[in-house]
């Protein structure tokens, strides 16, 4: 692979974007853990949780305070090998007690626990106390319903207050509960619920997006129509009463929420759950195949998030933490767990970020004075078009901490972010992991001096590297990030039914689970016991991290393999250009060909032809000048918008497939416009 110049090296030096004064330390909860550790520095301290992750867990439970129902005999079992590792095998937890009952008894039952703001200006707050009612009524609701411990819930709303009390009381009662993305249709979200079984699918009447009541309940009923496993479909009231109409129905299998939870008793003991028991099933979506379902546990999702929320976001009792996502991605269910382990305040936005105005986010930063808040670098390439008036019309003294992940950075972006939102005073903490991880592979932290679009190191408590072809370490140079340990919420295979304890387990469909989980992140003849994550990284000479995109991505032109990254940093330094994606076409002679998909700043560019061709002509000649006449992209594509997820990544596989003209594009369940796609085999077309 060729070695890109990183992010870092295009503008700006190599200078310290950001440092840490004395307040950020004294304040560090990161600090105290390395000193309660006998330890000198931060450095000394991520290496002892890379080599001995049991020592490293041991210290975070302690830290988070975890109340074990029957504390474990031993911290990590290895009897089936590192790719089944068990953290806690014999203990019992419930983690809802951890995040509940323990913070009321402990005297912040009148501390606010969720403070939520919808898009069409509502607004609702929780203290601990307050939630911890509702999610007791809610478990015996479900309880009422027939729901039982090992059952599986589908929750298909979108970040709502009563998304984390369902989330909460499906593991209050040992139910697994599946959230499913509020902008899938009905085919991705009968996908997920067949997977899992769900015998119960939670929903809403209907939700705002951009102003505009959207019809959920339709998309929900067509699902469980394709859904022969689903029961019963109980149904929350988000609308107003201005913009309800009849809500579709069937009497035999619909329940309105708000019945369900009416004469509840208020509170509620938590089921006897195992540290091991499953609680959440989410999926991923890949190149090919179905959805993977991973399987996270009781004591493995809520405490990795927890954790990474300590030494990374430095999260304590007096923060106000929100993250902008969905409930079908990862970062929400970090963002509803993580804040309640550690007695914080979750502040939940349902909405679009630009709605009605592109001071929605910063207005709702300075109206619920968060503290930490985090969302997807192409969301803030989005926000930039608007300039800074938006943002600097809105308080953002409350801000400590910001944070990003999805998507690498650009330099632009990372500057704006920083020095417009953050004012030039909050380190922005990029972390990067996944879905099978719970949270974070390498991250940053309030603690240590900043590079521009880059990590710190890998998070405490992962034993992260990158190696190149032959296994070996690198550094300097491009490789694949790996992980040489098992950890706290690695997920546990894939699902492939109830566990052996329940009724309905099926040891087939598990086995074949389990040889899909271990084909996609373990088989790899000359790494055996390493997780291969499927990023391309960097590691500088400097010790600053980088990632560069996925390897799945991957361009091979005349014998050069370079990521998609190192093309787009440098198709990004033309003034005119907002966003960029490359991939490699297949071509009879050099076997692939460099294509570049760009977004013009100025949108009404992509409709003019003679600016169309002048830009194509100048981000050929700006990749040659950066990377070689070798990379010469053909073609370059100016469109008005690229396919991208909800939770804001560059759907580069689709560009990929779409200018090869592959009619297979793959699982698009995720896809949120569906108008780049067409517009894009448009443009291809007219090529030909």
């Amino acid at each position: 692979m060729t070695e890109p110049r990183p992010a870092w090296d295009r503008d700006h030096s190599a200078s310290f974007a950001w440092t840490p004064g004395p307040a950020e330390h004294k304040r560090s909860r990161l600090a105290r853990l390395i000193e309660v550790a006998g330890m000198t520095s931060l450095d000394e301290f991520r290496r002892q949780s890379a080599t001995d992750p049991a020592w490293f867990w041991e210290q975070m439970t302690r830290d988070i305070g975890v109340v074990w129902k029957s504390p474990p005999s031993r911290t990590l079992d290895l009897s089936r090998g590192p790719e089944f590792a068990t953290f806690f095998p014999d203990a019992g937890f419930n983690y809802t007690e951890q995040a509940l009952d323990h913070w009321i008894a402990n005297g912040r039952a009148d501390h606010p626990a969720i403070i939520w703001e919808g898009e069409e200006g509502s607004t609702r707050a929780l203290t601990y106390l307050q939630l911890h009612a509702e999610v007791s009524k809610a478990s015996h609701g479900l309880a009422s319903l027939g729901v039982r411990r090992g059952d599986r819930v589908g929750i298909f709303m979108p970040l709502i207050v009563e998304c984390a009390v369902a989330m909460l009381a499906c593991s209050r009662i040992g139910a697994i509960f599946t959230p499913i993305f509020s902008g899938f249709g009905a085919s991705a979200v009968a996908t997920r619920l067949n997977d899992c079984d769900a015998s119960v699918l939670i929903t809403v009447d209907g939700a705002y997006r951009r102003g505009k009541a959207v019809d959920l309940k339709a998309v929900a009923d067509e699902a469980v129509l394709l859904s022969p496993c689903v029961r019963r479909v109980v149904v929350i009231r988000r609308l107003s009463e201005n913009d309800r109409g009849t809500t579709p129905w069937d009497e035999r299998r619909d329940v309105w929420w708000h019945d369900v939870l009416a004469g509840q008793p208020v509170d509620h003991r938590a089921a006897p759950t195992l540290a091991n028991d499953p609680y959440m099933v989410i999926y991923t979506s890949g190149t090919t195949g179905q959805p993977k379902g991973t399987r996270h546990i009781q004591a493995g999702f809520p405490i990795k998030s927890a954790a990474d929320q300590i030494v990374l976001f430095d999260v304590q009792t007096d923060d106000r933490v929100c993250w902008y996502s969905d409930p079908g991605w990862m970062m929400a269910p970090w963002l509803i767990k993580g804040p309640l382990l550690l007695g914080a305040t979750v502040c939940l936005y349902d909405g679009a970020p630009d709605w009605p105005d592109a001071a929605r986010l910063w207005a709702y930063i300075a109206k619920h004075r968060v503290s930490v808040f985090g969302i997807a670098p192409t969301a803030i390439r989005s926000l930039m078009r608007h300039g800074s008036d938006p943002v600097n019309r809105h308080d953002r003294s409350s801000l400590r901490a910001l944070g990003s992940s999805g998507e690498p950075w650009t330099p632009e972006a990372w500057w704006w972010f920083f020095s417009e939102v953050g004012q030039g005073r909050c380190p922005i903490i990029n972390y990067s992991g996944g879905t099978e991880i719970s949270g974070g592979i390498l991250g940053c932290t309030t603690i240590e001096p900043q590079q521009p679009c880059g990590f710190t190191g890998a998070v405490p408590g992962m034993s992260a590297d990158v190696i190149d072809h032959d296994g070996n370490p690198v550094r300097g140079d491009v490789g694949e990030l790996v992980v040489t340990q098992p950890w706290v919420g690695m997920t546990q295979s894939f699902w492939g039914g109830p566990p052996p304890s329940h009724p309905d387990h099926d040891p087939a469909r598990q086995a074949a689970a389990d040889r899909r989980y271990l084909e996609t992140y373990w088989t790899r003849p000359d790494q055996t016991g390493t997780w291969v994550h499927g990023d391309w990284a960097q590691i500088t000479p400097d010790g600053s991290w980088y990632i560069l995109g996925r390897s799945d991505d991957t361009i091979k032109v005349a014998g050069k393999r370079l990521g998609p990254a190192e093309v787009e940093a440098s198709v990004l330094t033309h003034p005119g250009i907002l966003e960029a994606a490359a991939c490699g076409v297949p071509d009879a002679v050099k076997g692939e060909v460099l294509a570049v998909v760009a977004v013009p700043r100025n949108a009404n560019d992509a409709d003019d032809p003679e600016r169309v061709a002048r830009l194509a002509t100048e981000i050929a000649e700006i990749v040659v000048r950066d990377l070689g006449k070798t990379l010469r992209p053909s073609p370059v594509v100016i469109i008005s918008e690229l396919p991208k997820t909800t939770s804001g990544k560059v759907m580069r596989r689709v560009v990929r497939a779409v200018l090869a003209s592959d009619p297979n594009l793959g699982d698009l369940s995720g896809l949120d416009n569906q108008s780049a796609i067409d517009r894009l085999k448009s443009l291809v077309t007219g090529m030909a």
